[in-house]
């Protein structure tokens, strides 16, 4: 994983502009024992490998924008994939992403509701009784095995191939929560494969993982509608049980948006390091977090402490 260097003056989202000049930039940091590549970027053994989670979707969308009708902050989502051993970029690889809406369903599993296993809709009526509660989550535990879709909506992931220098860009919006989890998007990395007529076909997964949104981006997107209707318990960055607490190289994003207007959009990026001769397709156990957060999520969960999460 490397932390991707420079960036542009202007990036058109979704209609609006983002303007660096006056925005922050918050999110991964480079630990101690990162390597440099021969292009001088700061370059990791390996990007932290996690479960695939209940709802992955294979391949089925080729496309860059996956927002489709969904409502949310604008979000451009600039990865670059190199070789961990080398730190050479990645071409042709295909990548996949998927996540929640502002609302935390996920597309396909909307029979699920608010992230279905773990994060399905508040009990409602009386007090418990001994039955459980109506409305109360039957899905499977965040992070547990996949499980078949419910309907036939895909907004929110797509898939779309690395070009020669490893890179490949999504738009689509900043995601929700769900009970349990904290804001992330999933990703997978496939190589070895064939791109055709009909989409990518054989090869092998060598990455999954998931991308993390530091605190302060998140309690700022929540004061934003449609998140600001998001009624489900947040789980934070410190309080996750999949983030592992390092930073970048366990999926921190780095992110620019202008901090009087989140609702404007935000870029994030980050560079995945991996083995393109690993296979890595997330049907392992979840990571145990460190004891310890890295320096920049302690410092977003004290920023944390001081906002109520409902």
């Amino acid at each position: 994983m490397a932390v991707a260097a420079g960036g542009i003056a202007t990036v058109g989202l979704g209609g609006t502009a983002f303007a660096a000049g006056a925005a922050g930039e918050r999110g991964g940091t480079t630990p101690a024992g990162a390597g440099v590549g021969s292009d001088g970027e700061v370059c990791y053994r390996l990007t932290s490998e996690t479960v695939e989670g209940p709802y992955y979707i294979d391949a089925d969308k080729i496309r860059r924008d996956v927002t489709e009708d969904r409502e949310g902050i604008p979000l451009l989502l600039a990865l670059k994939v190199i070789d961990s051993e080398t730190c050479r970029p990645i071409r042709n690889a295909a990548v996949d992403i998927w996540h929640c809406d502002a609302a935390g369903v996920y597309s396909g599993y909307e029979g699920q509701g608010n992230g279905g296993g773990g994060g399905g809709p508040a009990p409602t009526g009386e007090p418990p009784t001994g039955e459980p509660p109506t409305g109360a989550p039957t899905g499977a535990p965040p992070g547990g095995g996949h499980q078949e879709p419910t309907d036939d909506s895909r907004y929110l992931r797509g898939t779309w191939r690395t070009d020669r220098h490893g890179q490949v860009t999504f738009r689509t919006v900043f995601p929700g929560w769900y009970r349990g989890r904290c804001v992330h998007i999933h990703v997978k990395v496939h190589v070895d494969g064939e791109w055709t007529d009909a989409g990518y076909e054989g090869g092998h997964t060598c990455h999954t993982g998931q991308f993390f949104f530091d605190e302060e981006s998140v309690l700022a997107s929540a004061v934003v509608e449609p998140y600001a209707s998001n009624a489900a318990e947040r789980t934070t960055l410190t309080e996750d049980t999949i983030y592992d607490q390092s930073g970048t190289q366990g999926g921190l994003l780095k992110l620019r948006y202008d901090k009087r207007d989140i609702a404007r959009g935000v870029h994030g990026s980050i560079t995945v390091g991996v083995d393109p001769d690993a296979t890595e397709d997330g049907q392992g156990s979840p990571p145990r977090p460190s004891a310890s957060a890295s320096a920049s999520d302690s410092a977003s969960a004290s920023a944390a402490s001081s906002v109520s999460d409902s």
